[in-house]
């Protein structure tokens, strides 16, 4: 299981603290969600015993520079994420399938509807369950958090829709181990099993797309090698 976290600069804690925590929680790995973070990732993976993926959280005000911005690291990182939030930003990031994940789509009031469901579904864009807000937050917003991922919950059961799941923890002290957002789930109207299988999600997303990069991809179930020819 795998984590999405937020390292220095973009969250308090340095990649490899992190990370060192997260494999003591009982992480395989973890997802370094950079917007200004580029952490030494080949030291990091042989000096730690846990994965770390190279990953771009896209911060975009609008679907234009959103555009622009997928195009520039789509080639460069394992994954690639689109925050979401408003109505343009979640259409596009599921009708894009170079998008890996729409991350936050109910943050700022954003609308997720079956035609998005749908959309994500198709383009196998992942939905991310963000279980922050719930965990760091209280009162009206805590509340409002619960009811957000309960109605996202509904449309991706309903059409079948990819997901995820995080915390989004931006320092190490966030990280919660995998059965406590298990039982959080649990709480909140989520299966156990819902919430492991989108922390596994990272993990076969990045497994998927180191093998697409690789020099033999050449198209899914197609790669080049050697032959032999026929006497």
């Amino acid at each position: 299981m795998y984590e999405a976290v937020y390292a220095h600069p973009d969250g308090e804690s340095t990649a490899s603290r992190v990370a060192t925590a997260a494999g003591r929680y009982g992480y395989d790995g973890v997802v370094i969600r950079g917007l200004d973070a580029r952490p030494d990732y080949d030291r990091l993976r042989d000096a730690l015993d846990v994965d770390l993926v190279d990953a771009v959280e896209i911060d975009a005000p609008d679907p234009e520079h959103a555009s622009g911005a997928v195009g520039n690291y789509r080639p460069q990182r394992e994954l690639v994420i689109l925050r979401g939030g408003t109505n343009a930003l979640n259409r596009f990031a599921v009708e894009q399938p170079r998008v890996d994940v729409l991350s936050r789509p109910m943050a700022d009031r954003g609308n997720f509807n079956h035609v998005l469901a749908k959309a994500a579904r198709n383009n196998g864009v992942r939905v991310e369950f963000d279980l922050g807000p719930v965990l760091r937050s209280d009162g009206g917003t805590r509340v409002q958090a619960i009811s957000d991922l309960r109605k996202l919950r509904e449309l991706v059961e309903y059409y079948d829709v990819p997901y995820v799941v995080s915390a989004g923890p931006h320092s190490h002290l966030e990280l919660r181990a995998p059965r406590e957002l298990a039982g959080l789930g649990e709480v909140i109207g989520f299966d156990e099993e819902q919430i492991l299988d989108g922390l596994r999600e990272w993990g076969r997303l990045a497994e998927r797309n180191r093998e697409r990069m690789s020099e033999s991809f050449i198209a899914p179930g197609v790669e080049c090698g050697r032959y032999e020819e026929d006497n």
